[in-house]
């Protein structure tokens, strides 16, 4: 069965995360992905260790899977002349560079869409190409701090600012443009012209602050961070059982009547500082104060069969090991192992999203070839690109080119 993408010709020319998530979303959607690496060290990504795997980094098979790639010097015009021979037939260029150092190398939106009128230029930054930050490099870290999002995560208030513990703001900008390029592509079959994608780390940060942001513009004042703990709706958090966490979700009343009864103390359910929502919001601390004490008193398996029967929400804080060995994570395909050139088998993460008219079980294009070794590609691309045998040999010998 064929992929939603196929016959989509993707050059990333992307380092480390955002850019390489964008690309791994592509690819997985079936789009020809080459991965443009920078010599002499390609991308930063590789030097990510430990782990490591038979000399392989862990993380840059992780992002880097389904790929082909090409190792070149874009310092040199011939390397550069190289990427503006593969973009005029190509259809979608990645890149996550800071603003202008594309540019600097000719390499920018205006300099490769004059070659070709439907590119599709997906420009991935810090905090967007315009705005008082648009010259500013960009960092997860950097990034959760401007965009609200460690302001609101952590134990409470006057606790140390805690980040998210996944570099959300990276993996949500590598999303958002892999979206933003199908967007271009639809586009691009009614007008028949390319345009740019453009987004950041700091949007992606600030994309995940929708219920602070409610708050905030209604009421002018900035949420404060509450554990585990939602700003709108109670009991909706981790409780501590006795032999670990719980997460309990029962924000709404049918789940909070349900939870009393469950814990054998329905006259909760008519205490005068607990029956709305909003009563409940208002006396948080005695809520949990209360029914911590609960919780307490039987594990975590206890009370995953206990709500479960009486139809609340719940589920265990999971490691990650264990998220990964759990059933339902097999039964979706979410680890699937891909065949790398030197390392052999290795696991990765599956295809998050599910077609119904591509191979069942594998999302829409199913596990692909594992991450390219540096410059393992090189040839056979600039081949397909109109480079002789003698050209590629030229390039390679004087090290404009890297093959494997």
């Amino acid at each position: 069965m064929s992929a939603p993408l196929e016959g989509l010709r993707v050059i990333e020319l992307a380092h480390v995360m955002a850019g390489p998530i964008c690309g791994l979303f592509l690819a997985d959607l079936g789009a020809d992905v080459v991965k443009v690496e920078r010599l002499p060290h390609g991308d930063t990504t590789r030097y990510f260790s430990p782990p490591e795997i038979k000399g392989e980094s862990a993380a840059f098979m992780m992002l880097n899977r389904g790929k082909r790639g090409v190792a070149l010097d874009l310092r040199t015009e011939e390397g550069q002349a190289v990427v503006r021979q593969m973009v005029s037939s190509t259809d979608v260029v990645i890149e996550n560079f800071r603003v202008g150092t594309m540019e600097r190398m000719g390499l920018g939106y205006e300099d490769l869409a004059a070659l070709n009128k439907r590119l599709i230029y997906c420009q991935i930054t810090g905090f967007g190409r315009n705005g008082p930050l648009s010259t500013q490099g960009g960092l997860d870290l950097i990034a959760q701090g401007y965009s609200g999002l460690m302001s609101v995560t952590g134990e409470g208030p006057g606790r140390e600012p805690v980040k998210v513990g996944a570099p959300l703001t990276d993996i949500t900008a590598g999303i958002l443009a892999a979206f933003g390029v199908v967007c271009a592509v639809l586009e691009r079959e009614r007008t028949g012209q390319g345009q740019r994608v453009d987004t950041s780390l700091y949007e992606a940060g600030i994309t995940h602050t929708y219920w602070q942001s409610a708050i905030a513009l209604a009421t002018g004042i900035s949420p404060a961070p509450l554990g585990s703990a939602h700003p709108m709706a109670a009991p909706y958090q981790a409780f501590q059982t006795k032999n670990g966490w719980i997460n309990v979700g029962a924000s709404n009343e049918g789940t909070w009547t349900r939870l009393t009864e469950a814990l054998g103390v329905l006259e909760l359910s008519t205490d005068d500082r607990f029956v709305t929502n909003a009563d409940r919001m208002a006396n948080l601390a005695d809520l949990i104060e209360i029914l911590g004490l609960h919780f307490r008193d039987h594990p975590t398996e206890y009370w995953l069969k206990l709500l479960e029967d009486a139809g609340v929400p719940a589920g265990p804080v999971a490691s990650v090991g264990e998220m990964l060995e759990h059933p339902q994570t097999q039964a979706r395909s979410m680890v699937v192992d891909v065949e790398h050139t030197t390392v052999g088998s290795v696991r990765s993460l599956g295809i998050p999203v599910k077609l119904s008219g591509s191979k069942e079980g594998h999302g829409p294009s199913g596990p692909r070839a594992g991450s390219p070794l540096l410059g393992e590609h090189t040839r056979p691309v600039l081949h397909e690109f109109g480079y002789t045998k003698a050209e590629i040999d030229q390039m390679i010998a004087t090290v404009v080119a890297q093959e494997l």
